[in-house]
């Protein structure tokens, strides 16, 4: 088909595998790059930040750290420990002595958090030095996305603000652009991406289910809930989450800079497909759909907003389950609009261990409009914010979570951090 290689682009952009929240690990990275160029440990730092960065770390445990949580141990363990070359898992190879010594670091005051004032969710400014040279290091937009580099005030690396990172163009993706990439696709070309998110996404929901992270939600949906297909879909996706959330070193693949989105767009579609007996290639083209459809909400909304991107995720994923199940293109758009008719205000107040509360209940609403679907059952055009075609009401939305929620987001960080 027409755009197959920019699918699979897009696919192998966005489904890479990250360890922990990523917004603390972005700022982990971008110090453990600024590190490499200090030549030494720095002896201060300072981390300026945007709101949603703020919010996204403040509450969130940092994997392969023993339980340290915030910016300032997320940039100090970074600087101390962390290994820029392996990118979102870039804390995985830190050791003990890195843990003490950023310990000591942080005990002694000299990391510092700045709120930066800007317009892009996504963005901050780390500046580290030691007694002979300072490096700063910015990055917006994506969470790996370094605009600029400068050392003692000489500028090593600029580019476009505007840029982010060179991703391939989004601008063709369309409900029915990806079915038809779903449909078609050879599935040797990929075979193994979704091979990968599997088996990461559900070893982690394993390890949610088994261990002891968070509130144990997983194992509470589990036991406490009516027996069923939707009660296992939400209770492994929501103990992934809560893994992930409370410091797991176990990677999970991310979708649109989120490993929460990553869970909700895959967890509930393998768990269906796997109590219902569907066939293995079919499971790799729904997920294939399930992707591509969080991405292309998420790219009306932005990678950071007010808007939960569980409710994103969650609607792609039933909306593959619709499709995965044989359900017709009219069907599918009406999973999608059943959906948003009913949770599109679930606000993101930070990254942290209810995020899997908010996967479960996205995943509830959406199995419910994917159920009514079925019976060929859904909310009228002009119904709220439903408009007559399901891609319009895509956009809606994401017009809401990007431009209609930017106060919504500053009030958010300002109550967070008024204590």
């Amino acid at each position: 088909m027409e755009n197959e290689a920019l699918f699979i682009s897009i696919l192998n952009e966005e489904l890479i595998p990250a360890m922990g929240c990523t917004e603390p690990i972005a700022l982990a990275y971008a110090a453990a790059k600024a590190r490499e160029l200090l030549f030494s440990s720095p002896t201060k730092i300072i981390a300026r930040c945007s709101g949603n960065i703020i919010k996204n770390v403040r509450c969130v445990a940092i994997p392969n750290s023993d339980g340290m949580i915030g910016i300032e141990a997320a940039v100090a363990l970074g600087a101390f420990g962390g290994k820029a070359a392996l990118g979102m898992e870039v804390l995985e190879a830190v050791s003990a002595q890195d843990r003490r010594d950023t310990q000591k670091f942080l005990s002694s005051g000299a990391c510092t958090v700045e709120y930066l004032s800007s317009d892009i969710p996504l963005h901050f400014i780390l500046e580290l030095s030691d007694s002979e040279n300072d490096v700063s290091i910015e990055v917006r937009e994506s969470h790996m996305n370094v605009t600029c580099i400068t050392k003692n005030g000489e500028t090593l690396f600029s580019k476009d603000s505007e840029s982010t990172s060179g991703e391939a163009d989004r601008s063709f993706l369309t409900l029915e652009s990806i079915k038809e990439f779903a449909d078609t696709v050879e599935i040797s070309k990929i075979k193994k991406l979704f091979e990968r998110q599997i088996r990461y996404n559900m070893d982690i929901a394993y390890e949610g289910i088994s261990g002891d992270w968070g509130l144990g939600i997983g194992r509470m949906i589990r036991s406490s809930y009516a027996d069923g297909v939707v009660t296992r879909m939400k209770a492994y996706a929501a103990a992934a989450s809560e893994a992930r959330m409370g410091g797991c070193d176990m990677p999970v693949i991310i979708n649109s800079g989120s490993g929460n989105q990553g869970i909700a767009s895959s967890v509930p579609v393998i768990v269906y497909a796997r109590e219902k007996d569907i066939p293995q290639e079919r499971l790799y083209r729904a997920l294939a759909f399930s992707a591509l459809l969080t991405i292309h909400q998420k790219d009306h909304i932005g990678k950071l907003s007010a808007f939960c991107g569980a409710v994103s995720a969650s609607c792609a994923a039933c909306a593959a389950i619709t499709y995965m199940v044989g359900g017709s293109v009219k069907q599918i758009k009406v999973t999608i609009d059943n959906t948003l008719a009913n949770i599109p205000g679930i606000i993101c107040d930070g990254a942290k261990i209810s995020c899997a509360a908010k996967i479960a209940s996205s995943i509830d609403a959406a199995m419910m409009a994917h159920f009514l679907a079925m019976q060929d059952k859904g909310y009228d055009a002009f119904t709220g914010i439903l408009k007559e075609e399901a891609e319009e009401t895509i956009s809606c939305v994401g017009y809401i979570g990007k431009i209609g929620m930017r106060e919504t987001d500053r009030e958010i960080v300002r109550l967070m951090l008024d204590k």
